[in-house]
């Protein structure tokens, strides 16, 4: 196997690795630069708990080649935070107890980062949508599905009023 150079920005930071052939994005952040935000989950794209946002649009790290991330942007949920205030739909979350066992919870959050950044104020069909490709096994969606309506109001209040 040919070990590749391979450089990014991972939550705002500058990342200079090296990535084997067929090496997933999941495997390189855990193993290779220590985030172990991402979770593993199912290996096969299935269940959403390892989705990270490749230039703000969410993927799917498992089924995503390390080696396609070259010059890109990648945020896990350990980027979502600003030192120790927390992202406003970490906090929707908490506030709307959307988190249970918290392993669904990193894909959910970044997939939820992605609508709000692309539509600030979704329907309920919309957020229901975009969460989509997240399996949780806890919540029963329902309190996910509202800290995320939560956050965008929060976030529209914050704009206009």
């Amino acid at each position: 196997m040919a070990r590749k150079p391979l450089q990014f920005q991972l939550n705002g930071r500058h990342q200079a690795v090296f990535t084997d052939d067929g090496q997933n994005l999941l495997d390189l952040l855990r193993r290779g630069v220590g985030d172990l935000t991402p979770k593993y989950g199912c290996g096969q794209g299935t269940c959403g708990t390892c989705t990270v946002l490749i230039d703000g649009e969410p993927h799917l790290s498992c089924l995503t080649l390390a080696e396609t991330v070259d010059g890109r942007q990648i945020t896990t949920t350990a980027g979502l935070a600003e030192g120790a205030e927390l992202h406003p739909l970490q906090t929707a979350f908490m506030d709307n107890f959307a988190a249970q066992c918290g392993y669904c919870t990193p894909g959910m959050l970044l997939a939820a980062k992605a609508l709000l950044d692309r539509n600030p104020s979704p329907t309920r069909e919309e957020v229901v949508e975009a969460i989509s490709g997240n399996i949780c096994r806890c919540t029963g969606y329902e309190p996910i599905i509202n800290a995320i309506l939560d956050a965008a109001g929060r976030r529209n209040q914050r704009r206009y009023g």
